[in-house]
């Protein structure tokens, strides 16, 4: 047929004369391409892109090998006219296809998936496409109606479409089957086609919604087999069956849901100890298996071996040789950990700061005075009448907070007293003991962080690390499970604003109070802990800088005051130096160094006074300052312009930093710009430390040089030769580096700005009293929302922990894996990006849901099967099978029916049965034991089994159609009858050469 999609389709010849009245003559291009052709076309050249032209050999599948192997697909769109259509290619990845082609293959071979058709090894797959299933093919091509289109219900258009099927195949010389699907999508209905060499096979199917009871039985499906068939021979050669039938247990009697919720009256009436907050829950409240599936097979039968009609079966499932079971897992079942996560994960959308939360009048005074915590250090400085002492920080806390409880006593506060003190003593153990009588005794507990060394060794430990959240047991990490707890059970987002009030006045009552925050690790702040760690690491850094200034001042007024009682020679008191080497430099500041920065013209002048006078009486020696501030000597250095050794001075601590307060450093420095200006600012800007590092040098080695402060500082910066002098001897001389000698270098710059002024009296790197400041005023403005976005790494910290602990008990390997590869190493990525999708965060929960779900079907199945080490002889196969019931789709019962997990399932379907009939419970222990109280099926009494839910029935043979003479060809039906479903799929394969 020639084909010409650009020809006209009709051509108009008019009469030549110009009479209105003449004739018009129409003539039809008939070498134009119709739309069915079109669509012919498309469909071969899909075939061919696929490469699925020709014939196609293999060997025969092994048994189980369309369970165990990859099945895969490829998809194309093409459309007949307007109409879209979805060609899809599905077929089994095998391996060394190419090695089992003969070379010398038969002109006549039959095409490999009429071989499937008779192939017995892998019947009733559990996991595979329903065309497989039923026809038992590895390569099949499907063309379905596209995603919005209506379904092909008229029979014109199911013939047309098949034809048109046809047609491509005995082009192409495919010979792979094709399918199309027509009718409802939902029926699963598809007619199909495969050619080869002589041979046709045609798929056929049937679809009922009621088993008409003349097939409702073998004997009757054999009859409509056999008629379909029409094999003139007789007698006919012997039918092959295979026969499946699948009963579904639900009801479990005998073993009740091993999970036991929480007591949730208790925790509401506040009996809650430390060990319950930290503890969260796991488990669903309901049985997480909801079925169990036993398909009893009878994999080769003959006809004549077995009856089974409308009076009598001796299918007995007790009898079957193969038992294989699949269970059915609850759809979404309540989780108690995935409800404690989503819920507070939900908070995360609250835009109500804690101030809403909770009224106004819990934050605010009767007279609204001085009401506002965050303001206390602003009302000290306002002009007023009271006096100053009355207006402490300390005793306006203490105000606020008694003023905060007396309104919420009045409006009823989501935390009672009660459940609020328990909280707190969960958070604070070291508030057990009266602040007031032993402030120091708490400072060991505060820095060890709840963890003994061997445990920081191991990698549940260093998690903290991966998800950014805290350490266990520390005290940001018990705040989280508090939040956390506090918002399922005891009123939701206000709850966390009252306790993260309740929170907030504590740390700066501990501030005030200089009583170290318990539960945190000493030491700066650690940038991969969360953000809330760090501050609070930085409010423990501020106490800790704050209790050594005070420690010192105590010191050095008892000195003054015993100097006063016996008064001592000039000279007699030990010089700075003489002081014992690694002391802090805090420890030396006397009592005008609360405040470097705020000293006054009076102070400074008395200062230099009271130095004077200092150095008149001595403390210059041969006119050189008195050294101030050393360590110890630097090995055998001397400086270089003199022969007095070089000693390392005290210096102060670099500040310790959080991460916001890093990247606001370095916002600030990016700004400066580019410009000379901007580079020396910035320049300055870094050499702080510097600059007082220069200055205790100099302090610690008076006449000291540049040189001598950099072969200390940055010894590769001073470069040392070997040379010869005017004697002839080799001597070693140093210089600067050249970097060090650039004009206008900072170094130089600094070193002359630079006074030799000791650690103890420089102006602090760090303020103490500034920087807690700001972290208490940064938790009191944290939203609700915020602290929940803070917490979160922590508490998905402790979830992935209680899994792992869980699922430590089941053994269950998919767990492990999907927690490290999948959760963590997701949550990894995530955490560590500044601001983390909320999309993801849900579905990390969802996984870990999911996997909450997997522990607890493992524990349910446990039960259920008596899977108790010391408990029976064989609990290795039981485990092993318990296992696989969650790992595989389907597992095969060894023994069948009289192995050891055969026995507990039979036994299971027997104590359902008997709750269904209501049958007596002696009659029911008495029929539970020993094979002879099985009642055979169709017996009187209750039987062991309920009747099948489904019924399949595959039945084979190769016999010579349509006529005497044609050649032996593979037959197939495939037979399912349920309740409200009768199907048959059949493939009945032709001669088409001796016909």
């Amino acid at each position: 047929m020639h084909v010409d999609g650009r020809a006209e389709q009709t051509r108009r010849i008019m009469a030549a004369d110009s009479d209105p009245e003449s004739e018009v003559f129409e003539i039809t291009d008939f070498t134009t391409a119709s739309e069915w052709e079109r669509f012919i076309s498309r469909v071969e050249e899909v075939l061919n892109d696929w490469k699925l032209i020709g014939s196609n050999f293999g060997k025969p599948p092994e048994k189980g090998e369309y369970t165990t192997h990859t099945w895969e697909e490829e998809s194309r769109d093409i459309n007949f006219a307007d109409f879209k259509f979805s060609v899809t290619h599905h077929y089994l990845k095998q391996e060394n296809v190419e090695s089992a082609v003969r070379e010398d293959v038969e002109e006549d071979v039959f095409p490999l998936a009429m071989q499937d058709l008779l192939c017995m090894n892998n019947d009733f797959p559990p996991r595979a496409h329903c065309l497989v299933r039923w026809y038992g093919v590895r390569e099949f091509v499907v063309v379905s109606p596209g995603a919005n289109c209506e379904a092909i219900i008229s029979e014109s258009k199911c013939n047309l479409l098949l034809s048109s099927v046809s047609i491509a195949l005995a082009n192409t010389g495919c010979q792979v089957p094709v399918f199309v699907q027509i009718q409802q999508k939902w029926r699963k209905l598809y007619s199909g086609e495969c050619q080869g060499p002589g041979v046709r096979t045609d798929f056929e199917m049937v679809h009922l919604r009621k088993v008409p009871s003349q097939y409702n039985h073998l004997s009757g499906l054999l009859d409509v087999f056999k008629g379909k068939i029409g094999c003139p021979l007789s007698p006919l050669p012997p039918v092959n069956i295979a026969i499946r039938f699948t009963y579904v247990l639900q009801d479990w009697q005998q073993y009740s849901w091993p999970q036991q919720p929480p007591d949730f009256d208790g925790l509401l009436a506040g009996e809650v100890g430390g060990v319950e907050f930290g503890k969260l829950p796991f488990g669903p409240c309901e049985d997480p298996i909801s079925e169990l599936h036993l398909a009893t097979t009878w994999p080769h039968l003959t006809e004549g071996i077995v009856v089974d009609n409308d009076v009598y079966s001796d299918l007995d499932p007790l009898q079957a040789p193969h038992w294989s079971v699949r269970v059915r897992k609850a759809d979404n079942p309540q989780c108690l950990l995935g409800d404690f996560l989503m819920e507070f994960f939900k908070l995360c959308s609250q835009r109500e700061s804690t101030e809403e939360i909770l009224g106004r009048n819990a934050v605010e005074d009767e007279g609204k005075d001085g009401g506002d915590i965050t303001q206390a250090l602003s009302k000290l400085t306002e002009p007023a009448t009271v006096p100053v002492p009355r207006l402490s920080v300390s005793s306006m806390v203490h105000s606020a907070r008694k003023r905060i409880r007396r309104h919420r006593r009045l409006e009823q506060s989501p935390l009672s007293n009660d459940m609020l003190n328990s909280i707190l003593l969960y958070l604070f153990p070291d508030a057990a003991v009266d602040k007031s009588d032993l402030p120091d005794a708490k400072a060991p507990q505060s820095s060890s962080g709840g963890k003994t060394e061997p445990d920081r060794e191991t990698d549940d430990y260093n998690l903290f690390n991966l998800l950014k959240s805290a350490p266990s047991d520390t005290l940001t990490y018990r705040l989280a499970l508090c939040m956390c707890l506090v918002n399922f059970y005891h009123g939701g987002i206000r709850a966390v604003a009252h306790l993260w009030q309740e929170f907030v006045l504590e740390m700066r009552y501990r501030w005030e109070n200089n009583c170290l925050v318990y539960g945190l690790a000493a030491g700066p702040p650690d940038l991969r802990c969360c953000l809330l760690h760090q501050k609070l690491q930085m409010l423990n850094c501020c106490i800790e800088h704050k209790r050594s200034r005070d420690s010192g001042r105590d010191r050095k007024e008892a000195a003054s005051e015993n100097e006063l009682l016996s008064p001592a020679p000039t000279g007699a008191s030990p010089a700075p130096s003489e002081t014992p080497p690694g002391k802090p430099w805090d420890s030396w500041s006397d009592s005008e160094d609360e405040f470097f920065e705020c000293l006054s013209d009076t102070e400074e002048i008395t200062d230099g006074a009271k130095g004077g006078a200092k150095e008149g009486g001595g403390a210059k020696e041969g006119g050189r300052a008195k050294p101030e501030g050393r360590l110890q000597p630097h090995g055998k250095l001397t400086l270089l312009n003199s022969d007095e050794p070089l000693y390392i001075p005290v210096t102060q601590e670099p500040a310790p930093m959080t991460e916001d307060a890093l990247e606001e450093q370095s916002e600030v420095l990016a700004k400066l710009g580019t410009s000379a200006e901007g580079a020396h600012l910035r320049a300055r800007m870094q050499s702080a430390c510097l600059l007082s590092d220069m200055e205790s040098f100099k302090a610690a080695n008076p006449g000291c040089s540049l040189e001598d402060f950099v072969r200390w500082y940055s010894p590769r910066d001073y470069v040392e030769e070997e040379e010869t002098d005017e004697t002839g001897q080799t001597v070693v001389r140093g210089d600067l580096s050249a970097r060090m000698k650039i004009p206008g270098n900072m170094w130089a710059e600094a070193w002359e700005t630079a006074k030799a002024t000791p650690a103890r009296r420089q102006k602090r790197l760090f303020d103490d009293t500034k920087e807690a400041e700001r972290v208490l005023h940064y938790l009191a403005v944290q939203k609700p929302a915020d602290l929940v976005r803070h917490l979160l790494p922590c508490v998905l910290h402790a979830a992935i922990l209680k899994v792992k602990e869980e699922e430590a008990t089941e053994d269950i390997p998919s767990v492990r894996k999907t927690l490290q590869q999948g959760i963590v190493s997701q949550s990894s990525k995530l955490f560590h990006h500044p601001s983390p999708d909320c999309r993801k965060l849900e579905d990390t929960i969802n996984q870990i849901m999911v996997l909450e779900a997997v522990v607890a079907q493992a524990r349910s199945l446990r039960a259920k099967f008596g899977v108790v080490k010391g408990e029976r002889e064989d609990p290795e196969d039981l485990e092993k099978f318990v296992s696989s019931l969650l790992e595989e789709p389907e597992v095969t019962v060894i023994g069948a029916g009289r192995g050891p997990a055969g026995t507990i399932i039979h036994k299971l379907f027997v104590s359902a049965q008997r709750a269904a009939a209501l049958a007596p419970h002696e009659e029911e222990a008495g029929r539970a034991g020993g094979p002879d109280a099985r009642k055979p099926m169709g017996g009187g009494g209750v039987p062991d089994f309920p009747p099948p839910a489904g019924r399949e029935i595959l039945l084979r043979t190769c016999v010579p159609r349509p006529a005497p003479y044609s050649r032996a060809l593979p037959q197939r039906l495939y037979c399912v009858l349920m309740r409200e479903d009768f199907r048959l799929a059949g493939a009945f394969s032709s001669d088409t050469s001796f016909f």
